[in-house]
């Protein structure tokens, strides 16, 4: 029996019952054999796609079946799954056989869970329609809480001589609040969407940003924007306030990418995929329309392009000409070293 990705949670719901968030102390992206075989013994899966609350009796069963197994998942299951038990907060699973987009919250969670936890890299699950599901939510220093219901909490609250913080209302969470990945750094945690993937090595500064089905693959600093969908190579350093163009505003159907070893300035932008060994300097916004002027080694024009003639080409230099105002384009003779030592995060 096939399975794609499981996981089993703790989470939270509205007066209705609906779910509000799902927190996966461990998931699973194509889990062993045995552990399919537990799932399916357990809780009665058929190999469809499943997503259903469980009571603490099938909590208590499943690690039951998980003790009893000497399968690798198995044990990381049974470590990360242990302190769930006796939970007084909803529990579901789900269990994913094939790829499909997301029909639920828990769903949509366990799979922007696995990119957090880079089970998968951005672009690995599919995600169509997920703000639909997603409800809009105030996340608070109680946890979340329906909008229509944060008013109630709040009264509630003052009553008792408490004051409910409420930190953001969003369709995403924080990604530190369900998943801290090892090796990186980063300086304030509401500016980081659960579904970012932080490559080992990453450092986000405070005024640094990164998306949903977005982030690095490796060592990089992170001081400006990655957007939904954009993806930062290894080695590459993306500069104070600098920006880079999602598909949500306005990038189209291209996937923005910067390769490996890539320097984007500060006040930088960028509308186009980038190569490995590329700089833009700063200031300089670099959209997939801008007319760009080639140089050649000696410094003379060779023709004038649209940018997204130069995407993903390696080794350039972006430069704005501040006597003509022209964007010109050369070989970029130097590639980009980042510190090491500000790199170290273990």
């Amino acid at each position: 029996m096939e399975c794609f990705a499981f996981g089993l949670g703790v989470g939270h719901q509205n007066s209705d019952d609906q779910w509000l968030d799902a927190y996966y102390p461990k998931a699973l992206c194509r889990p062993d054999p045995a552990v399919v075989k537990i799932i399916a013994e357990v809780f009665g899966w058929d190999g469809t796609n499943l997503t259903r609350p469980i009571t603490a009796d099938d909590l208590d069963d499943f690690l039951e079946a998980l003790e009893d197994s000497d399968d690798g998942d198995a044990e990381g299951l049974l470590r990360a799954l242990t302190p769930l038990a006796g939970s007084e907060q909803p529990l579901v699973i789900c269990a994913l056989a094939t790829d499909e987009k997301p029909s639920s919250v828990p769903e949509v969670y366990l799979k922007l869970s696995m990119i957090s936890m880079r089970k998968i890299q951005p672009h690995g699950t599919n995600l169509d329609g997920m703000f639909g599901l997603l409800p809009n939510v105030a996340w608070t220093s109680q946890g979340p809480i329906d909008v229509k219901e944060l008013a109630h909490a709040q009264t509630r609250a003052r009553a008792y001589g408490e004051v409910l913080t409420v930190h953001s209302v969003d369709k995403f969470p924080r990604m530190a609040d369900y998943v801290v990945p090892q090796g990186v750094r980063i300086g304030d945690a509401s500016r980081v969407r659960l579904g970012a993937h932080l490559g080992e090595g990453t450092t986000v500064m405070h005024e640094g940003f990164i998306n949903f089905n977005a982030g690095t693959l490796g060592v990089s600093m992170i001081e400006g924007r990655i957007s939904a969908g954009v993806v930062v190579g290894d080695g590459s350093d993306l500069g104070g306030g600098c920006s880079t163009m999602g598909t949500l505003s306005g990038g189209g159907n291209i996937v923005i990418s910067v390769g490996e070893q890539c320097l984007l300035g500060a006040n930088a932008g960028l509308g186009i995929p980038l190569g490995d060994r590329c700089t833009i300097e700063s200031g300089l916004y670099l959209t997939s329309g801008s007319k760009v002027k080639l140089l050649d080694k000696d410094g003379q024009s060779v023709g004038v392009v649209k940018a997204r003639d130069l995407a993903s080409k390696d080794d350039l230099l972006f430069r704005r000409n501040s006597v003509t105002g022209e964007i010109e384009c050369l070989a970029n003779k130097s590639a980009v070293a980042l510190n090491d030592e500000l790199h170290s995060n273990n």
